[in-house]
């Protein structure tokens, strides 16, 4: 499984990428985790992107991050405005890092729209896919995109 920064999905579709930053960036989204006993959690979420990076800070005591320290996988999907779909859909899936360097979070913490705790943790998302879905006419427009390509591929233990 390769695993890319947000920077990779930037340089190789614009367009998607700029359409999951739009419903993405500093707004609410769903972080889907596993539990430990394998069952599914979904959690409100307020992802930052910039600097070829996607993040999300999550309290330290948090469910989620345990979540996220056992078993890394993610999928985080947008907020929707209604249940048509009008706003479009934006998915992206991969594995979690906590991220422990200071200049990292520094980083991060630039591009928020928000001031998070210092006791919070820092996770940079390393993305599998992305893919969006635009509703025009009724019809599901969709377009995707995967890390498994022929560029070199991030490789992350845990």
């Amino acid at each position: 499984m390769g695993l890319s920064s947000w920077k990779r999905l930037e340089e190789e579709k614009p367009a998607l990428a700029e359409f999951g930053a739009a419903r993405l960036d500093g707004k609410v989204a769903y972080l889907a985790t596993t539990r430990s006993d394998g069952r599914p959690r979904a959690h409100p979420v307020t992802p930052v992107i910039g600097g070829g990076h996607i993040f999300v800070f999550l309290n330290a005591e948090s469910p989620r991050t345990t979540d996220l320290l056992v078993k890394p996988d993610f999928s985080l999907h947008c907020f929707m405005n209604d249940s048509s779909g009008s706003s479009g859909e934006f998915q992206v899936n991969g594995r979690a890092k906590k991220v422990e360097d200071e200049d990292l979070r520094s980083l991060a913490e630039s591009f928020s729209n928000f001031r998070p705790a210092t006791s919070s943790n820092l996770f940079e998302l390393l993305i599998t896919d992305a893919l969006s879905t635009i509703y025009r006419g009724g019809r599901p427009l969709r377009d995707r995109w995967d890390a498994d390509s022929e560029r070199e591929i991030l490789k992350i233990k845990g």
